[in-house]
């Protein structure tokens, strides 16, 4: 078992964000993202998080992967094969300390923050802030200029439901969404009818010595 040189810093949990962008990782973390992202996008996918964790005497190298077709769990599968080679052909990246890699999809709790996370919820309820309102509302467009919701109508319990109002929100005003749990509703599937994983569902594999 590979250990880290003596004087060298553990690695702090990092993210990387291919959403945001503001947060700035360590220089550790950030080489990684320099060798994983070129891999992931040469393969079709957006890299959309990369977080390191210590545990213990290994790192938890978790990748959070994405792209408009969605994602299966072959995807998963190769996506890991094709990080796995590329850290193991630079172990000076990990500190020469083992790591557990997880390639994962993002789970419906992860905030849509740019075009690309609401086109690819296109049809989903989300809850979303713009301005100074909390507002529930079904993606029916995704456009350059912004984001067409049918607006769900607040009422009262027990009253009559009234029908969604359509909405179009520019980008410059739209906060972050979150897309809504629905119960009953059917969750997408690939064309080969396998079930997409979701975040709790990564692939691991173990790297190192």
């Amino acid at each position: 078992m590979r250990t880290a040189p003596s004087g060298r810093p553990s690695l702090e949990e990092e993210a990387v964000s291919g959403s945001r962008g503001t947060h700035k990782p360590d220089p550790a973390t950030a080489r990684l993202a320099g060798w994983i992202e070129p891999v992931v996008g040469e393969a079709g996918y957006d890299l959309e998080e990369l977080v390191v964790t210590p545990a213990g005497r290994r790192s938890v190298v978790r990748v959070v992967i994405d792209r408009d077709q969605g994602v299966t769990l072959d995807d998963i599968a190769e996506i890991s094969r094709a990080v796995s080679e590329v850290l193991d052909a630079n172990d000076d990246g990990m500190g020469r300390t083992p790591y557990v890699l997880e390639v994962t999809s993002p789970g419906v709790d992860r905030p849509l923050t740019d075009p690309r996370h609401w086109r690819r919820n296109l049809g989903r309820l989300v809850s979303v802030t713009v301005g100074s309102d909390e507002l529930t509302g079904r993606i029916t467009a995704v456009e350059d200029s912004g984001v067409d919701l049918a607006v769900e109508a607040r009422s009262k319990p027990g009253a009559k439901k009234r029908p969604p109002t359509p909405r179009h929100v520019p980008w410059a005003e739209l906060g972050a969404g979150r897309v809504q749990v629905e119960f009953g509703r059917a969750e997408p599937d690939d064309a080969s009818g396998e079930r997409v994983p979701d975040d709790d569902e990564a692939i691991s594999s173990g790297g190192g010595q």
